[in-house]
C-alpha cells in the first residue's frame, strides 16, 4: 500500500461559539469542543483511510484557555501516525478574535480512530508518509503515546 502524505488528512474547521454553546459563565462548554474536536479528527482520519472511522480512544484534551460566547473557534486536525488498522489524530483548537484576527491557542487532543470495512471490521490503511520536520516530530511523538496507550491496555487485561 502506498503512503499517503500527512498533508492529505488535514482538516480545517471553523465555528462560531452560539449562546446554546456556552455554560452560565457565558464560555463555550468543555462538551462542545469536544464534541468538535471529534468531528474534525473523524474527517481527518477518513480523509487518510479512505473509509469509515470510528473513535476508539481519546488519549488527552487539554483546556488551556476559555472559549467566549461570539468566538470563532478554529480546529486543525491531522494524522500524526498510521498503524495496521489505526490512526493517532491530533487536533489544536485556536480562538481567533475578531477584531485583531489574532489566535491564542485555547485546547488540544490526541484521538486514535480505527478504519472500518463494509461490515464494520477493522481493516488496513495505508502507511503514513511524515515529509516535513514538523511531521516527523509529530509522528515520532505518537509512536511514544502508542506505546504507553498498549501498556495502560495491557494493565486493565
Amino acid at each position: 500500500m502506498e503512503a499517503i502524505s500527512a498533508k492529505e488528512s488535514r482538516v480545517v474547521m471553523t465555528e462560531i461559539v452560539m449562546p446554546n454553546d456556552t455554560n452560565p459563565l457565558g464560555n463555550c462548554m468543555g462538551g462542545r469542543v469536544m464534541h468538535l474536536i471529534d468531528i474534525a479528527a473523524a474527517i481527518s482520519a477518513r480523509r487518510h483511510a479512505r473509509t469509515t472511522c470510528v473513535t476508539a480512544a481519546v488519549d488527552e484534551i487539554v483546556f488551556l484557555a476559555p472559549v467566549p460566547m461570539g468566538s470563532v473557534l478554529v480546529l486543525s486536525a491531522s494524522v500524526n501516525l498510521a498503524c495496521r488498522t489505526s490512526m493517532e489524530v491530533g487536533v489544536r483548537v485556536e480562538l481567533e478574535s475578531l477584531a485583531s484576527r489574532l489566535r491564542t491557542h485555547c485546547a488540544s487532543a490526541y484521538l486514535t480512530f480505527v478504519a472500518l470495512d463494509e461490515t464494520g471490521r477493522p481493516m488496513p490503511i495505508p502507511p503514513l508518509g511524515a515529509e516535513t520536520a514538523d511531521e516527523k516530530r509529530r509522528m515520532k511523538a505518537a509512536k511514544k503515546r502508542r506505546e504507553r496507550r498498549l501498556a495502560r491496555r495491557s494493565e486493565r487485561q
